[in-house]
């Protein structure tokens, strides 16, 4: 036993190869910050939906900063896309047939935003390039994240451009080109209006800073939309007791019923 021991030091000797010795880590490198960043804010973070919401407004402000003088001839742009919850949803294709409306086809979106908007400070396809469309799925198409199941029809084109046709109908989904005010190149605003249909939940507002298609810096900010008063009341006991507020329901109907019956009434009465 005596060999082992006598072995030992030798092995933990400098003059050993570098598999017998333990090396540190090397450092870690930080990624430098870009040359141009966003600074920004919005002009509220918070929404109150009552019984009198008509919608609303959001200022998105912001600056950008620099590290180095503004190189000449080559002007950013601004994309601004505030995003609301996303829900699954079922496109379905209705053909009339011996007088009766019936399905001939559907598409399960498995997650589409109830509210999307973008706005840009010019056309968004002569700032943006495809593939980073693709990857941060910045314009309306591209904001349904994925087909939930197998595909009944062969091609769902049609569906996700009626669905698309349907949302901006109901000023949900909006494209805003040139509603991004950019003044030298420093400063930029956009006015994002709300409709009276939203939904509670929290908003996504996220800013791309681009030059020449490609994305410089982004900033992202949440919004929540929330109701409030009776309107809150009514929501969550509709979700948390359905019994009670069906009732509540009937109740009211029949009390409606009831009083409009009676004016009629008063009003014949000689």
């Amino acid at each position: 036993m005596l060999l082992p021991i006598l072995l030992l030091p030798i092995l933990l000797m400098p003059g050993l190869p570098a598999e017998a010795q333990t090396r540190p880590p090397p450092p870690h490198t930080p990624t430098p910050p870009p040359a141009e960043q966003i600074v920004a804010g919005l002009s509220r973070d918070d929404v109150d939906i009552t019984t009198s919401f008509d919608g609303s407004e959001i200022i998105i402000y912001g600056a950008i900063k620099r590290e180095k003088p503004f190189p000449p001839g080559e002007p950013l742009d601004v994309i601004v896309a505030v995003e609301g919850p996303a829900r699954a949803v079922t496109v379905r294709h209705k053909e009339r047939r011996l007088g009766i409306w019936v399905n001939t086809g559907r598409v399960s979106i498995g997650s589409a935003p109830t509210f999307y908007v973008v706005a840009t400070t010019r056309p968004l396809d002569k700032i943006l390039k495809p593939e980073l469309d693709q990857r941060f799925r910045i314009s309306i198409p591209l904001a349904m994240r994925a087909f939930a199941g197998k595909s009944e029809v062969a091609d769902v084109v049609p569906y996700t451009e009626a669905f698309v046709r349907l949302r901006q109908e109901s000023e949900l989904y909006r494209q805003d080109d040139g509603a991004v005010l950019l003044a030298e190149q420093t400063l930029f605003r956009a006015d994002v209006r709300l409709p009276a249909n939203l939904i509670e939940g929290f908003y996504s507002t996220r800013i791309f800073l681009m030059r020449n298609g490609e994305i410089i810096d982004s900033f992202r900010a949440p919004i929540e939309v929330r109701k409030v008063g009776l309107e809150r009341w009514l929501y969550r006991l509709a979700l948390d007791q359905p019994f009670l507020y069906g009732i509540m329901s009937l109740a009211i109907a029949v009390a409606a019923g009831w009083g409009s019956s009676a004016a009629f009434r008063l009003i014949k009465r000689p």
